[in-house]
């Protein structure tokens, strides 16, 4: 992998992640992930006192459909086995894709009599900035902060999360945060020029198996 490509990738990364600082909130949300190290990032949050529950969302989707557990369960176990007590997790486990995260958690927290106005989003990294853009358009009296793991993109690869696949997530979730707008759904972001010409080099180097074809809630 080229220096260009690594300069590119760490661009795009540092643009995925907002950087904001937590404060306490009513509730963690985690929507679904093949990555559990998302979970551990949330159980973290949660001993820290930032918020009384977490919340995850998720069915199986295109890279866990093996996995024995739906995603949400998957990730609820993780964070149980790091010291949550179950009785402050809940979890939902029909979502498929972010819209459905969004609206399937929302209407189990009012099924529980809870209507949360503030929330910590924990995210993989390269996802914090679409989900919340898809959060702003479709749940904007929520205030968000996002969070992810303290994750550069080399740290973040694993053998499994190999940087090919990664930078193929991370360019199409880009994309996303420049189509979802004109669909209703997400809200638009500022787009630094130097960010897109980054996305634009690593679509031209073939990083493009994630973008998407024709429109959906995504």
């Amino acid at each position: 992998m080229t220096p260009e490509i690594h300069a590119a990738i760490a661009r795009l990364w540092d643009y995925h992640r907002m950087h904001h600082e937590l404060v306490n909130a009513e509730v963690i949300l985690v929507f679904g992930s093949n990555d559990l190290r998302v979970a551990g990032h949330a159980a973290e949050l949660w001993h820290r006192g930032l918020a009384p529950r977490i919340l995850f969302s998720g069915a199986r989707g295109r890279m866990t459909q093996d996995w024995a557990e739906t995603e949400a369960a998957s990730l609820a176990r993780v964070a149980v086995e790091a010291g949550v007590p179950v009785d402050c997790v809940l979890t939902e486990d029909r979502a498929t894709n972010t819209g459905e995260n969004i609206r399937f958690s929302r209407a189990l927290l009012e099924e529980r009599g809870l209507t949360p106005s503030t929330a910590i989003v924990v995210q993989k990294p390269y996802m914090e900035r679409r989900t919340f853009a898809a959060l702003g358009a479709q749940w904007p009296e929520l205030e968000c902060r996002m969070s992810s793991p303290g994750l550069d993109f080399a740290e973040y690869c694993t053998a499994e999360l190999t940087p090919e696949l990664v930078i193929a997530a991370a360019t199409g979730d880009f994309q996303r945060i420049l189509d979802y707008p004109a669909l209703g759904f997400a809200t638009a972001q500022e787009v630094p020029e130097e960010v897109m010409a980054a996305y634009r080099f690593l679509v031209s180097e073939g990083f493009d198996a994630r973008l998407r074809q024709g429109s959906g809630p995504g």
